[in-house]
């Protein structure tokens, strides 16, 4: 494993329609452990898997070999916020620790087969940083820098740039990662998770520490506006920094609602890329 890079498992519920070979429950039928049946040896000429009891016991006195489900890839789509807000961070900005994840992903997927493509907006479709899904071990490093390479601009965030994402993947299955600090007008939002419906859809919020949590010491606090670039002094009284984590507590709410709704459930990253949290999130919410 490449230094500073992690791996983290994920899983697909239920079974896959895919036809490559990888790591997840398909349909479809090779190589593999799982028994799926008998078949004709003419339709699979393979006398290794010939199954003498059941030819003896075949109506038609036909032979007769086992077959086996394959275990298969699936295809995974990262949609990712670069909008001005993701390029904050008080000691690292939040696309870099996307980027942390982006690695971890393209190890991971490497490990099981799968192959990953890349999408992004702000407010808009990113046409200029879509990558094709493709497998190989260098994903991850080719996502990470696609990322890190972007400009930021003012370009703010917009449920317009995810829906334009989201109209290019709706309907093909497999795995999405939806990235992003969610800090745009939410209405709508659900409209545009429906869909997804048929896809399995983890929401990664990335949120900075210096915007979660209000700075311990009072005073006169300068703050710019991620988005807008707009700057504001603020006296940062008992009262102030209890309305700002009550607004924090509430968009964590908002959010939670919003993607409960759509049966998804979001995973939070807060300052830096935990690898081990995000294989726990799959091993507790995904069946």
């Amino acid at each position: 494993m490449t230094a500073g890079m992690h791996e983290f498992l994920y899983k697909i519920p239920g079974i896959t329609d895919g036809y490559r070979p990888g790591a997840h429950r398909s349909r479809s039928r090779g190589a593999g452990m799982a028994f799926a049946g008998h078949a004709r040896l003419f339709d699979y000429p393979d006398p290794r898997r010939i199954d003498l009891h059941a030819s003896l016991s075949s109506l038609h006195g036909e032979w007769l070999v086992r077959t086996s489900q394959q275990r298969s890839a699936v295809v995974i789509k990262v949609v990712v916020d670069v909008s001005a807000s993701m390029h904050f961070g008080a000691s690292t900005s939040k696309l870099e620790v996307v980027a942390d994840f982006l690695l971890a992903l393209g190890y991971s997927a490497h490990r099981a087969g799968d192959s990953v493509g890349l999408m992004a907006f702000d407010h808009e479709f990113r046409e200029d940083l879509y990558m094709p899904a493709r497998s190989g071990r260098g994903i991850g490093n080719a996502m990470a820098a696609t990322v890190r390479a972007s400009t930021a601009g003012n370009a703010p965030g917009s449920l317009q740039g995810l829906s334009e994402c989201i109209d290019r993947i709706a309907g093909s299955g497999g795995l999405v990662f939806l990235v992003s600090d969610f800090h745009y007008s939410l209405d709508g939002l659900a409209t545009v998770l429906d869909k997804l419906g048929d896809l399995l859809v983890v929401p990664l919020v990335v949120w900075d520490k210096a915007e979660i949590e209000p700075p311990a010491e009072g005073g006169l606090l300068s703050v710019r506006d991620a988005e807008s670039g707009r700057i504001r002094r603020l006296w940062l009284r008992d009262e102030l920094q209890r309305q700002w984590r009550d607004k924090v507590a509430r968009r964590r709410d908002e959010l939670g609602a919003l993607f409960a709704a759509s049966d998804m459930r979001s995973f939070y990253i807060e300052g830096g890329f935990d690898a081990e949290a995000l294989s726990k999130y799959f091993l507790e919410h995904v069946v």
